[in-house]
């Protein structure tokens, strides 16, 4: 993060001792989860033949899952709520006499969205992540050309995520500066002035949902594409195959439509990340 960015990067460094050890858990968490379908399958086969370890070591390392999530999900809460409100108090007592209270307000609302994309949205960017790494490299061990078919889908993916992040990016700037004229326009009394505030928030929030609705349209056509011509390649050739593998590719196959998915989600994050990050410090 840039260095003009005061504020939040003396947060995240005072704090970074606490991100590494929650990031850490959850890379653990993750790791749990993609290891799980290949031990389903694999317990899966294995009882079909009367052999009862695949089926053991599936439940040790759903155990320990569930271990290591309760621990992470504690240890979060805690992490964040500290940040999220040494964040407020140091921004008000940093600009009381200076803001408005609409700007105050709309501030401290950012501040919640920005220690939520810590807690929640870089823990999605991150999850994806896994699940397209992850998922790819299991679909080579199963399958190769699965996996080839799945990287190939990522280039017109992230074609569209960039350009999608791009017009989130400046949907969202509107809907931020009109934000901050909220208890401005409220204070004025004036219904006309209260009219035009939130019929243009209305305006800007129907802007941002057609967008994404759109792109959900597109992204979802592709995860359709990938998972047919997938399941086709599996099935259509004379080599036997396991009934456990079958399982396997296939809760691959949406492990990696489902990073598939969150792309542009993560390039509309990311550039309203920006805008919350200029504003907060500004």
């Amino acid at each position: 993060m840039p260095h003009k960015y005061t504020l939040l990067t003396q947060l995240i460094k005072q704090h970074k001792y606490k991100l590494a050890i929650t990031y850490i858990l959850f890379s653990a968490e993750m790791l749990g989860l993609l290891i799980r379908p290949f031990l389903l399958g694999n317990a899966v086969n294995q009882l079909l033949i009367k052999n009862y370890n695949g089926l053991i070591y599936l439940a040790f390392a759903h155990i320990a899952y569930i271990i290591i999530g309760t621990i992470r999900h504690r240890y979060d809460t805690r992490t964040y709520a500290t940040i999220y409100t040494q964040l407020v108090t140091n921004f008000l007592a940093k600009n009381y006499t200076k803001l408005s209270t609409s700007k105050l307000s709309a501030h401290s609302t950012l501040s919640r969205e920005f220690v939520d994309f810590l807690e929640h949205d870089l823990i999605f960017v991150a999850e994806a992540f896994y699940n397209l790494v992850g998922a790819f490299i299991f679909l080579l061990i199963y399958k190769a050309p699965l996996a080839y078919i799945c990287l190939v889908a990522m280039l017109p993916v992230s074609i569209i995520a960039y350009y999608y992040g791009k017009s989130m990016q400046y949907l969202n700037l509107n809907k931020n500066d009109e934000l901050e004229l909220e208890v401005e326009s409220i204070e004025t009394g004036n219904l006309n002035t209260i009219n035009n505030h939130y019929k243009n928030l209305r305006k800007w929030q129907i802007k941002i949902s057609d967008k994404e609705a759109i792109n959900f349209g597109i992204m979802e056509t592709i995860v359709l594409a990938v998972i047919i011509v997938a399941l086709l390649i599996t099935t259509n050739n004379n080599t036997a195959i396991l009934a456990g593998d079958i399982i396997g590719i296939y809760f691959y196959l949406l492990k990696f439509t489902a990073g598939l998915d969150t792309i542009p989600y993560v390039f509309q994050r990311l550039s309203s990340l920006k805008d919350i990050a200029k504003r907060i410090d500004a």
